[in-house]
């Protein structure tokens, strides 16, 4: 009978939320609407804005355009004022009358046509601020990013981030971010929605995003759309920018260690435009003129060209391909790249559904030569990725995005391979590991009423470890045991293998993930919100360093492996003050992320073919709080971030014995600070000069010291103190810029300004690694503090033609 009454419950259910939907559809057209779509693009070049607001004056209807420009929205018959406004371009305004459904297309101007055309830094606050329930995001605008203080005259849009709230890096010349508390492999990266592994060039003195080639960027902390699946922590979408239909353009920069290029302009009799866009560096030139063995070097290549076939179909076609070299004398070199294609087909059906389908391959590699033993190690991941994403306008308060993807990957975990005849290494192949991470999703955005409005959405992932190899078999199914008499944990005990075919599935998980938010307008001026976010991440990166180094090794979860699950929750106020030339956002956070890989003492993860013998499964918690205050307007521009965070890990001992890593207590993770201050500015004081500085301070990051050290067999033998219980001294430096135009002539096809850098002003040596031992004269011990920079002076030329 109780079975019945459920059975009949659940019935009544769906049929009460189908009547609901359908009341909610019907109340919508209960007047005569009609909708206005279109796309908004900049005047000068053609690029679509990503992010501008289309309003009618006088109501609270509304669109932000997507990521390819296109907007929609639905209003009541009637006469408007129409509002289209994107930071940095001048407002525009055309009276409207709403009779029929219309498509309107708009270009804005930018303030200035110079190279350093926007003034100020912060994007669309009052959007952000008060109406989109949007929780933990940062965008920035490219120009913002040029106008920065960066090492090595070299503009960076990474380390731009991390002078925002609740992202870090591992210090000077480490790369990638860290985001609230998160690892490096917990962040998914995208470049024209190709997946990026490694972030970086020459160890994270730069990162492989070349500015001159970015449309614009933005970070998602927490609050992840549900049509982004596959990271625990952050996305990162970047955008490469269309290239200019409109006329032919160069844009570049001449700096003391490299050099960049970039050309656009129409093709295909104007339907369609391309970008080549190129990137090089010359140190390794000076070291051979110095008679250095040792050789450092990069390039990448950004192109892009996209066609429109008629108003409603477009076709883009992307591609990135990056490579590091690296030589170390005689003894060895090493090479590493990414590597990235996407075809991309945008169509409209009709005013008030838009989608885009994308074909992505991208390929991460690495390789290292030992020369005097004639061998070389070669690695590589490899995906093929399809996916499908669509938006449904249904009116002003609701819109709709669904779609689904597929990722099939191949890891390489590596390869030996002798490089001569002579060599006396034998070929050794690691088996390739195989998957499939597939997804569904919904997402709706939904103004509830005048003040309130949600964001809601799920997503279901799938993941198969797909066969085509062996997998030990461990006695007790236990891959790690803890020695009791030695008190460490160490290998399993073998006792066969099995044999996994292709056509077989190793092993399968899936996963539900929902994600919501609220927000609340207090006033025009001020809004609070609320977040909460869940998310499954697949593969991981093994890394027992404190950064990302090219040899890492990405493997897919599987028998011993379990995916991540991370649960964050957030709650916000957001304000802007004196007509909106200043804003405020503060964030609170809660993240905790289950089977976090941990790996034991003395772990061996390169060339490791069963690499369940060296990890554990752990889990890990963050949480802080984040403030942002920007100055949005005038000559003297920028914000001031703080951050107040924890970030800790545990890893018990579980089945395999023992206590776990560091007595299975919670214990600092390499990514915690306490305190992160980030001051930024810009001032423009006239057409040919405007300067830039940058202030940061940070807690030390977490250090494992040695307490003791006792003596065996005459050799001196340190013990360490508790996993990650001390800290580097804390961070700080201060960063200038000055930027001068010497061009007087504001219409001359030429543009060019110089900027000279200072990084870290006054010399500060930031600890970067400090090391422990004996000093071979006096038997002492002692300790070694290695600092990577002191300050750093530059001088870039810059152009634009």
């Amino acid at each position: 009978m109780k079975t019945n009454n459920k059975e009949g419950f659940v019935k009544r259910t769906k049929r009460y939320l189908l009547l609901f939907s359908f009341l909610m559809v019907s109340i919508s057209y209960s007047q005569e609407n009609f909708t206005l779509n279109g796309s908004i693009t900049d005047s000068t070049n053609g690029e679509t804005l990503f992010g501008a607001s289309v309003f009618l004056e006088g109501t609270t209807i509304g669109a932000i355009t997507n990521e390819y420009g296109f907007y929609s929205l639905t209003a009541p018959k009637g006469n408007y004022t129409l509002l289209i406004s994107y930071m940095g371009y001048n407002s525009k305004r055309r009276e409207l009358t709403l009779n029929s459904k219309q498509k309107l297309d708009f270009e804005l101007v930018e303030y200035s046509t110079e190279l350093n055309e926007v003034i100020v830094t912060a994007d669309e606050p009052e959007m952000a601020v008060l109406r989109k329930p949007e929780m933990s995001v940062s965008k920035m605008n490219i120009a913002t990013v040029k106008q920065m203080p960066v090492v090595l005259g070299e503009v960076d849009i990474l380390k731009s981030l991390q002078m925002l709230p609740g992202v870090t890096n591992n210090g000077e010349g480490s790369g990638g971010l860290h985001v609230r508390g998160g690892a490096q492999d917990q962040n998914l990266v995208l470049l024209d929605e190709a997946i990026i592994y490694n972030t970086s060039h020459l160890f994270g003195f730069f990162s492989v995003f070349n500015a001159d080639a970015i449309k614009d960027m933005k970070l998602y902390k927490g609050g992840i759309p549900a049509r982004f699946g596959g990271r625990v922590s952050s996305v990162l979408d970047v955008r490469q920018k269309d290239g200019n239909n409109k006329n032919f353009a160069l844009t570049g920069g001449i700096g003391a260690i490299s050099s960049r290029l970039a050309a656009e302009g129409p093709i295909f009799n104007d339907k369609g435009s391309f970008l080549v866009a190129g990137r090089t560096s010359y140190a390794h030139l000076f070291l051979m003129l110095a008679g250095e063995k040792n050789r450092a070097s990069f390039y990448d290549l950004n192109l892009k060209t996209n066609y429109e076939i008629n108003e409603n179909n477009k076709l883009f076609l992307s591609g990135y391909f990056g490579r590091d070299i690296l030589k170390f004398g005689d003894v060895f070199d090493s090479s590493y790249g990414n590597s990235s294609g996407n075809l991309r087909w945008n169509h409209i059906f009709n005013e008030r559904l838009f989608s885009n389908m994308s074909a992505i391959y991208g390929r991460y590699d690495y390789n290292i030569g030992f020369n005097s033993e004639d061998f070389e190690w070669l690695a590589s991941i490899d995906n093929y990725n399809l996916k499908y994403d669509l938006k449904y306008y249904f009116n002003d308060g609701f819109k709709l995005d669904f779609g689904a993807s597929a990722i099939y990957y191949e890891f390489d975990p590596g390869r030996l391979e002798p490089t001569s005849n002579e060599s006396a290494i034998n070929p050794l192949k690691l088996d390739i590991k195989k998957a499939l991470e597939s997804g569904l999703y919904v997402n709706a955005e939904h103004k509830l009423t005048d003040r309130l409005s949600a964001q809601y959405g799920l997503r279901f992932s799938l993941f198969n470890r797909m066969g085509g190899q062996a997998l030990n078999d461990y006695e007790n199914d236990l891959p790690v045991v803890f020695n009791s008499r030695l008190g460490i944990y160490e290998e399993g005990n073998v006792i066969g293998e099995t044999y996994y075919e292709n056509r077989n599935s190793i092993e399968a998980f899936h996963n539900w993930e929902p994600r919501a938010s609220l927000a609340y307008q207090l006033n025009e001026n001020s809004s609070v919100k609320a977040g909460f976010s869940r998310a499954a991440q697949y593969i991981h990166l093994l890394s027992n360093t404190t950064s990302v180094t090219p040899v890492d090794v990405w493997t897919p979860s599987g028998k011993y492996v379990k995916p991540q699950l991370s649960n964050q929750y957030a709650l916000g106020y957001f304000r802007n003050f004196k007509d909106k030339e200043y804003s405020m956002e503060v964030e609170g956070y809660y993240k905790t992320v289950d089977n976090r890989i941990d790996y034991i003492d003395g772990s061996e993860l390169i060339g490791q073919e069963a690499i369940e013998t060296q990890i554990l499964n752990g889990e890990s918690r963050a949480y802080g709080l984040e403030v942002l205050l920007r100055k949005n307007e005038g000559k003297l521009t920028g914000w001031l971030a703080y951050t107040l965070s924890k970030s800790e890990q545990r890893t018990p001992g579980g089945s395999a014995g023992g206590l776990g890593i560091n007595d299975g207590e919670w214990y600092r993770t390499p990514y915690d600070r306490t305190h992160d201050i980030s001051v930024a500015a810009s001032y423009y004081l006239n057409e040919k000069w405007s300067f830039g500085g940058n202030l940061v301070f940070q807690t030390g990051r977490p250090v494992t010291y040695p307490n003791g050290q006792y003596i065996y067999e005459d050799i001196s033998v340190a013990s360490y103190a508790p996993r990650n219980s001390d800290r580097l001294p804390a961070y700080h430096r201060l960063d200038l810029s000055l930027n001068y135009k010497p061009n007087k002539r504001p219409k001359a096809a030429w543009k060019g300004e110089w900027v000279l850098g200072i990084y870290n002003v006054y010399n500060r040596k930031n600890a970067a690694s400090i090391s422990f031992g004996q000093n071979r004269e006096t038997g002492a011990n002692e300790a070694t503090r290695t600092a990577i920079f002191g300050i750093v002076p530059s001088l870039t030329y810059n152009f634009k033609f």
